[in-house]
């Protein structure tokens, strides 16, 4: 059975880092693209950032400079390296990541709260 898991979410201090992972397995094929979303207490969600198979990144406004999407293709595993928090960084997060058969895989999230 395919499998995304994610960890690292927790409890931190504004201004504080924290790193989330998400991990992949029982994917038959390439995963070209992944992703991280997020969903605020009572909001939508919204996408945070993307990264390609080749490393081409993308960040809403709002995380620029702030977050960092990376990801090791040998291991099907990115992470979403998040610096300067803030208060309204407080969400569920969520991994998403796109087989070449153009499949979506979505991980069961990982909250994330930031408050002193």
């Amino acid at each position: 059975q395919v499998q995304l898991v994610e960890s690292g979410g927790g409890l931190v201090q504004p201004g504080g880092s924290l790193r989330l992972s998400c991990a992949a397995s029982r994917i038959p094929f390439i995963i070209v693209t992944m992703a991280w979303y997020r969903q605020p207490p009572g909001k939508e969600h919204g996408l945070v950032a993307t990264i390609t198979y080749s490393g081409r990144t993308n960040y809403t406004d709002s995380v620029k400079g702030r977050f960092t999407i990376s990801r090791d293709n040998a291991k099907n595993t990115m992470y979403l390296q998040m610096n300067s928090l803030k208060p309204e960084d407080t969400a569920v997060y969520y991994c998403r990541v796109t087989d070449s058969r153009g499949t979506y895989y979505w991980g069961q999230g990982t909250q994330v709260t930031v408050s002193s």
